[in-house]
């Protein structure tokens, strides 16, 4: 990656302060420790206090280390999806207009059933003059893979688009 994108994210960033930092780790590693500690306190109480009170006692300590880690490890996780979305939006949009659109993507996985309505309307526009050409039918062939939609549901909807367009 050149200096100019570096520089670009890291002010993007720079609304969070993004990175992994020292507080991440100490958090994380305090919590672990606070755990195994507890858990030996679980296995062996020890005759200092009552031996069921040190067992809740310890039981808490465990909880709070795995809290206190766990919420270390999802900050860091965060600021890494931060910079991950930072950067691809910037390679995305400096890139040739042939790169993946990965929002898009994302987009057509997390709504299916909206880009069904898009190849309806595809299969519309296609029928529109009564028949549907090689080109046409090999751009609507692109849009059912991308969408994942068989074989047979494409026929469906290709027999639906045909009777609205008719009726047009």
């Amino acid at each position: 990656m050149d200096e100019q994108t570096e520089l670009l994210i890291d002010q993007r960033l720079s609304v969070f302060s993004d990175e992994p930092d020292l507080n991440d780790w100490f958090e994380v590693m305090c919590g672990a420790a606070m755990a195994v500690l507890g858990l030996f306190h679980l296995v062996t109480p020890g005759e200092l206090v009552d031996p069921d009170l040190m067992r809740w006692f310890a039981a808490s300590v465990v909880a709070a280390g795995a809290v206190w880690a766990g919420h270390g490890l999802k900050d860091m996780a965060v600021k890494e999806m931060r910079r991950s979305a930072a950067m691809m939006e910037l390679s995305a949009s400096s890139s040739s207009g042939s790169s993946i659109d990965h929002g898009l993507i994302r987009d057509v996985l997390l709504n299916p059933d909206a880009y069904k309505e898009f190849l309806t309307k595809a299969y519309q526009e296609a029928w529109d003059d009564g028949i549907i050409t090689e080109e046409e039918l090999a751009e609507l062939k692109q849009f059912q893979s991308a969408l994942g939609i068989s074989d047979e549901e494409a026929k469906n909807i290709s027999e639906k688009a045909k009777k609205a367009s008719s009726e047009e």
